[in-house]
């Protein structure tokens, strides 16, 4: 604490968040001999007002006289300080300069939390992040919401203290009153994995099913084209079930998303199961990639390690869509508002699910579609070619027969597809443990592919009277040869061979620009 005859001053440490990305911020009280006066410098305007009544009711409650006083509160850097929430280490600060708490209580410590106007430490959002910033500055204790202690438990690597009174907390300032630990982080995963829908329980769609599992084995994104209750859902919801469960790196990546969009669940504090993420089609641009003030993740990232599932894809604006580009491409997505730049990662699996035409009769074999050619180039015409050849697998439903439906016959369950997906997915992250490919088979690169993905003398052929007689763009070639090589993982082989371009072709150029259900003669 630095003082003079008519100024005291203090200062304390709390964690803003630009993204997942932690600043660490200075909160400094100073007091003066002078009129009634309580400002906050460094936060917008309209939070400057409520932040000022919530501080300066809390500290009423604890019978702190500021009355004679005029106390100045700021928040610094203010780029960084516009996003968080600094009631609880603005009160230690403002008592700390009044000399009822020890500066040397400050000392290393992170605090975090929001003060309601009886003195309650109320729970924020971004702990997880917030905590993994403060240990990257070399801080070495925490002050935490007792809501967020399972959050802050699983942050290894610094002593974090919760609390859900601020008089507890300055009691443990002032007289070494003892807080609660938020305690040390359970072995992973820290909560079971809640069953998911099971491939088991679909009859048929083996041509389906295949381009699931190809999907999950390689990372490609997938779109699904049939009619109406064909079971375009029900395969996407069995997605995450077939995927390898997450690594722990992976789990903290996802908490930290959850965290900082205020969607954990107090009890559990932790994201431990792939999450699978179903917006409506008429979600905003927002609400898809982000936005805000503050800026909150959007749904591509909450899908962040899992499924995003775009049902009625092109019922979808064209706008929004095309807000997708980024996170496809790259796998993460940056927000621009103002001066700040905010980047969330967005590394989701995406599975969309269309209608061959707008009335979605077709497929259907009692009834003919009725859409007029233009009606449906237009609707078609919704989804751009620079997204729609982001679907590395695609697949044409059919509706499901009944003679399967009716059949007792058991299909082969998610866990067994599980490990195959898995196997081939050691196989690709033992590639990219070399340096000279991507982690996964859908982000190969066209140099990566010649190294990885070329083909045998016979797949060669295959592939070259495919191109001939199709009239492949280089897009389409390129998907069919990142394909090959995730199919020839599946099977184990080192080399891509021509059964597995053959099967590349059919699961690529399956699509809804050049095929159509044909009811039977």
């Amino acid at each position: 604490m630095k003082q003079s005859k008519n100024m005291l001053r203090a200062d304390a440490v709390s964690v803003s968040l630009i993204g997942l990305e932690a600043h660490l911020v200075r909160v400094g009280a100073t007091i003066t001999r002078a009129p009634d006066a309580f400002e906050i410098v460094g936060l917008s305007e309209a939070r400057q007002k409520e932040t000022c009544i919530r501080v300066f009711a809390a500290l009423q409650q604890l019978n702190v006289d500021l009355h004679r006083h005029g106390v100045s509160v700021r928040v610094a850097p203010e780029e960084a300080a516009r996003s968080g929430m600094y009631d609880v280490p603005m009160a230690l600060t403002v008592l700390a300069a009044l000399g009822q708490i020890s500066t040397a209580s400050l000392k290393d410590t992170v605090v975090l939390g929001e003060l309601s106007f009886g003195g309650a430490i109320r729970p924020v959002r971004g702990v997880l992040p917030s905590l993994r910033g403060a240990i990257a500055h070399g801080i070495t204790r925490a002050i935490v919401p007792k809501a967020n202690a399972r959050e802050a438990a699983s942050v290894p690597g610094i002593r974090v203290l919760v609390t859900d009174q601020l008089v507890e907390l300055v009691r443990h300032m002032r007289e070494g009153a003892p807080l609660e630990s938020a305690g040390e982080s359970p072995p992973f995963p820290i909560v079971p994995p809640v069953a998911a829908p099971d491939l088991a329980d679909l009859r048929g769609m083996h041509a389906a099913r295949r381009a699931l599992e190809i999907a999950a084995a390689g990372g490609h994104h997938l779109l699904l084209m049939g009619p109406p209750g064909s079971g375009k859902t029900m395969l996407a919801r069995r997605m995450p079930g077939i995927l390898p469960s997450l690594s722990f790196d992976e789990a903290l990546e996802v908490t930290s998303v959850y965290s900082v969009a205020g969607l954990l669940m107090p009890d559990v504090g932790f994201v431990g199961t792939r999450p699978f993420r179903a917006p409506h089609h008429t979600v905003s641009g927002a609400g898809l990639v982000g936005g805000g003030e503050p800026v909150r993740p959007g749904e591509v990232s909450l899908a962040h390690h899992g499924v995003l599932f775009l049902d009625e894809l092109l019922e979808f604006r064209s706008s929004v869509l095309e807000t997708l580009r980024q996170p496809l491409a790259e796998g993460c997505i940056t927000l621009v508002r103002g001066r700040t730049r905010t980047t969330f990662p967005a590394q989701a699996l995406i599975v969309a699910a269309i209608n061959a035409c707008p009335c979605g009769l077709t497929g259907y074999y009692a009834r003919r579609c009725v859409c007029s050619p233009e009606r449906l180039r237009a609707y078609r015409a919704r989804l751009s070619d620079l997204l729609f050849e982001r679907f590395d697998v695609q697949v044409a439903l059919p509706l499901v027969d009944v003679a399967a439906l009716q059949s007792r016959a058991t299909d082969e369950p998610s866990c067994e597809v599980q490990k195959r997906v898995m196997a081939a997915r050691a196989a690709q992250e033992e590639r990219a443990r070399t340096g000279a490919t991507a982690p996964a088979n859908a982000q190969l690169s066209p140099q990566q592919i010649e190294q990885v993905a070329t083909p045998d003398a016979a797949g060669a052929r295959v592939l070259a009277q495919a191109v001939e007689r199709l009239g492949f763009s280089a897009a389409a070639y390129s998907r069919v040869l990142r394909v090959a090589r995730t199919i020839a993982d599946l099977d184990g082989c080192d080399g891509v061979r021509a059964p597995h371009i053959a099967e590349a072709v059919h699961a690529v150029l399956l699509t809804p620009r050049g095929t159509e259900a044909t009811p039977p003669a």
